[in-house]
């Protein structure tokens, strides 16, 4: 488990950038927090981070929004409005899953058991002055990516 501070945005956008460096495909990430805590900023941030240069919106009303970053897939998901766990067969989730896309999923609390294990899932929390992210390996992959990522931000680990 890595905690880490971001005192703004742009330090939480840019903790985002550093992990996206590292991000292979096939990637599942959750994002869970309250409401406006910052799970979009984060998934702004990586898919930035990845090379992409538009407007990363929030996919609360279509539920799911696709990038093309420099040949590779990338979701973005938001499952907040998703009355049953069933409705992520129509999103046709089982075939995201099955490529080599990255995944971004905030509140996958609401996909239940539809949802596989994700290689890392980041709590992010209000604090006095910006947020606490939390985040944990679930995976193998999860822990290799978390270990490089502590180094790379040794400065918001939060102790």
């Amino acid at each position: 488990m890595l905690s880490l501070i971001a005192r703004s945005e742009q330090e939480q956008e840019r903790i985002a950038a550093t992990l996206a460096a590292r991000i292979p495909t096939g990637c599942l990430i959750y994002l869970e927090g309250d409401l406006g805590a910052g799970k979009t900023t984060f998934a702004r941030g990586l898919l930035q981070g990845l090379g992409h240069a538009g407007a990363v919106k929030s996919p609360t009303y279509t539920l799911i929004e696709p990038y093309e970053i420099a040949g590779r897939h990338c979701y973005h998901l938001d499952l907040y409005r998703l009355a049953d766990p069933d409705e992520l067969e129509f999103l046709g989730i089982r075939d995201l899953l099955q490529g080599d896309a990255l995944l971004l999923v905030e509140w996958p609390e609401r996909g239940g058991d539809a949802l596989p294990v994700p290689d890392i899932r980041i709590t992010i929390s209000y604090r006095e002055s910006g947020r606490q992210l939390v985040l944990e390996a679930k995976t193998a992959l999860g822990g290799e990516l978390l270990e490089w990522l502590e180094s790379a931000c040794g400065d918001k680990v939060n102790s």
